[in-house]
Order: C-alpha cells, then sequence, then structure tokens
C-alpha cells in the first residue's frame, strides 16, 4: 500500500513517511493509492478492534503492523456509542467521550502512537504543528502531552474559541505552547501550511502536522464510522445515514472514504454554520473559498476547508462530487433554536456545532424523510456552556476529564498572523535542541 499526492507530483510513499511528514513534498494530501474493501457485516463489540481491522490494510507494508492491535488498544480505549433520539429513526453518534471531549481525541491518539512507535532512538525531537479552531488543538495537545521526543505548537485565532476551549488549549506546558493569533483559523492554516513546506526551516527542524491533513487522522476517523454502520447493519438490516457538521472537512473525508472502502454508510449530508462556501459549492456554484465568519459554532468557522482538495481527487468531476454529498447552512440564530428545543425534540443537550446536525434532520423530517439518519455529535456541550446554559437554562456539567484540565493554570502566547514571526519562533526553538 502506497500513498499518492492530491497534486500527483510526488512519487507513491510509504505511509510511515506519509505519516512523518503530515503534508506531501508538493503541497498536496496524501490519499491511498487504491480504496481497499472491507466486509459490510464484521460487526465487533470492541471499537479498538474495529479500529485496528480498518486500519490493518493501510499499514500492510509498515513495521507498525505487528504493533497496530496495541495502538489501537490505547488510542480507542473510550466509546463511540450510537444512541437513539425521541424522534423514529433518529440516531447521534456521541464522539465527546475522549480525554478533551470532542470527535478529534481519537484520531489525535492514534497520530501520537504512530509517530512516537515510528521515531528512532536517537531522532532530533519532532514539532507538530497545529491550527485549530477550537478543539483540534487541545486534542493534540493531550495526546503529545509529556511525550518524549515531541514538541506542540498549537496556532488559534485569538478571541474567536470559546473561554473553556480558550483553556483546553493553553493548560498543558511542558511541551506544549499555545499561540493566539491577531487572525482567523484560515490565517493560523495558513501559517501552518507555510512552516511545512518551507524546505530551509525542514532543515533545520523536524517538523510533523496533526491536523485533518494528515493521513493520521484521517485514517483513524473512519473507525468509528465503520462500528457505527455496521452496528446498525447487523441490527436493521439497511446502511445507516450520516449527518456530519463539518468545517475543514476532515470528519466527513473520514466518512466519504469509509463508505467507498465498502462499509454500510448511506447518505451523507453535511451541516454547516453561517460559513456557506460549501452549500453554496454543492448547490452549483463555483468553488469560492471566503473570509471566515465568527459563528456560535466556532470549531466550524472555516472559510477554505483544507480537504475539499481529497474530496475533489477521490471524485472525476464535480458534477460527481455534488451527486455524492450535499450541504446545508445553518445561522446562529437557527442554532440557538435548536439548543433551546433540543431537549424536549431529541431528549439531549447539543453543543452548537451538533445543533447544526440537528437542525438539518429536522429538515429531512419536515421534508418526509423516514429513513434512519444518525447525527454526529462532534463535541460536549459543557465546552460551550456560556451559550448553551443560557438556552437550556440549566448548567451543564463537564465530564470528568474536562473539568480536571479546567482546573489547571492555563496561558497563551501572541502572535501576529504573519509567518516570518511564526518561522523567527520555531528557528528559536530549534537552536535549542
Amino acid at each position: 500500500m502506497k500513498f499518492l499526492s492530491t497534486r500527483g507530483r510526488i512519487e507513491p510513499t510509504g505511509i510511515d513517511a506519509a505519516l512523518a511528514a503530515g503534508l506531501a513534498p508538493d503541497g498536496g494530501l496524501y490519499v491511498p493509492e487504491r480504496i481497499p474493501l472491507m466486509a459490510a457485516t464484521e460487526a465487533q463489540d470492541d471499537l479498538a478492534r474495529t479500529a485496528c481491522g480498518v486500519l490493518a490494510p493501510y499499514f500492510a507494508d509498515s513495521p507498525l503492523r505487528e504493533r497496530l492491535g496495541e495502538m489501537c488498544a490505547r488510542a480507542f480505549s473510550f466509546p463511540a456509542p450510537l444512541r437513539p433520539l425521541q424522534g423514529d429513526g433518529d440516531w447521534l453518534l456521541e464522539l465527546f467521550h475522549g480525554p478533551t471531549a470532542a470527535f478529534k481525541d481519537y484520531a489525535a491518539r492514534f497520530l501520537a502512537e504512530a509517530l512516537a512507535a515510528l521515531r528512532p532512538r536517537d531522532a532530533a525531537p519532532t514539532t507538530i504543528i497545529v491550527a485549530t479552531s477550537g478543539d483540534t488543538g487541545a486534542a493534540v495537545a493531550a495526546a503529545f502531552h509529556r511525550r518524549a521526543g515531541f514538541n506542540v505548537v498549537i496556532l488559534y485565532p485569538d478571541g474567536r474559541v470559546s473561554p473553556r476551549q480558550a483553556h483546553g488549549l493553553g493548560c498543558w506546558g511542558d511541551n506544549v505552547r499555545a499561540f493566539r493569533v491577531d487572525g482567523s483559523f484560515d490565517d493560523c492554516q495558513r501559517l501552518a501550511k507555510q512552516a511545512l513546506a518551507d524546505e530551509e526551516l525542514r532543515r533545520m527542524l523536524s517538523l510533523s502536522s496533526a491536523n485533518s491533513i494528515s493521513l493520521g487522522r484521517l485514517l483513524p476517523q473512519v473507525a468509528y464510522y465503520a462500528h457505527a454502520a455496521r452496528e446498525f447493519f447487523s441490527e436493521h438490516g439497511v446502511p445507516l445515514n450520516f449527518v456530519i457538521p463539518t468545517g475543514n472537512l476532515g470528519n466527513a473525508c473520514a466518512a466519504v472514504l469509509g463508505k467507498r472502502m465498502g462499509l454500510p454508510i448511506g447518505e451523507l449530508i453535511l451541516a454547516t454554520n453561517a460559513n456557506d462556501m460549501l452549500p453554496r459549492y454543492f448547490a452549483g456554484e463555483g468553488y469560492a473559498p471566503q473570509a471566515s465568519r465568527s459563528t456560535l459554532a466556532n470549531a466550524m468557522d472555516v472559510g477554505a476547508p483544507s480537504n475539499f482538495e481529497r474530496l475533489r481527487y477521490w471524485h472525476r468531476d464535480d458534477a460527481e462530487l455534488r451527486e455524492a454529498l450535499s450541504a446545508h447552512s445553518v445561522d446562529d440564530a437557527t442554532i440557538s433554536d435548536t439548543i433551546r428545543a433540543a431537549p424536549q425534540r431529541h431528549g439531549i443537550v447539543p453543543c452548537p456545532h451538533t445543533a447544526t446536525g440537528l437542525r438539518v434532520l429536522e429538515g429531512l423530517r419536515a421534508a418526509g424523510d423516514t429513513r434512519a439518519w444518525a447525527v454526529v455529535a462532534t463535541a460536549h456541550p459543557a465546552k460551550f456552556e456560556t451559550i448553551v446554559e443560557p438556552l437550556v437554562g440549566h448548567t451543564v456539567e463537564p465530564p470528568t476529564a474536562l473539568a480536571e484540565s479546567l482546573a489547571r493554570p492555563a496561558t497563551a502566547e501572541k502572535l501576529r498572523a504573519d509567518y516570518g514571526g511564526l518561522r523567527a519562533l520555531l528557528r528559536e526553538s530549534a537552536t535549542r535542541q
């Protein structure tokens, strides 16, 4: 199994090198040269065993193949339950049971396991640079915190994440540094990509990515879709359809890849916030990245989703891609209304991102769709208490791991949205190693 760049200007690459690099040398994203087929009905009681089965074909030529089971056992040590909602055929795939209460925890932990296993004992430290719109940075920080041989640099848009998200980005210390960037998430993403593409800098410093552009994020995220879809198919005999809240399209790409692997995944619909570039594209407009706007669902405040490049690679043309997916935008007022009504209508308290998915589900039901749909719950509502609690009228208690991180002191350094500043601090860190 080899991996290609979406831009087609590199030789086929093994998974070990692709994981270590993060971004392909030509600036593209790594994709498998062929997509292995999986059995639709091979249900597993354990998420970690499902993950191992999904990942095994991709690691067939890697020395990590012998350690894949133990790596998955550590990375997928918490559940991803598929729970019924109150409506007939309505389901919720809960992906917020990890240490930072967001779906990013699964893949971030697997990526940390993989990179640590691949690292030679005498190698220089690797700096993981990660741009985050709220949740990715905390998940990566937790996964790499105090892990020998790794440093983490987090870039997040100052004032555009929730207070608890900001705390979760800056509460680690040790080998983790958080920077609040004077700009948008798209600025943070641009800075990270510039560093990864800086050949002179990479000769001084071992750099890698933990954003959703990384194969180490894409491939493990297929596991929870496989687990839920197989479980549902074994009980109901039909594929499970998914509504996926999305910003940078990483989680959506994992579902698309799982479907192309032959897993019993039905229709996929994307839910976005007021950053509506994707709904416009899927409605027939040209692909036109735009400046991101701040919304209640801030982790999806993305105007130029990096993983769109993968979606285009996997489809012959725009027509085929638009046939495969659709997308709907949900504005802040509707997000608020959905959160307020969710306890009575759905029996849950959602985060703002999950609320966009619930609103799309409600639209499907209003249009007469009676099929089974699972909304992907991407984060715990307690991470957004300043938004959620006034709408539902009561306190939302944080899960234990989140509460522990909130009890630690947090700090973040200020950084301009200018590559020169980031490059200087990375060069400085290289001279200290």
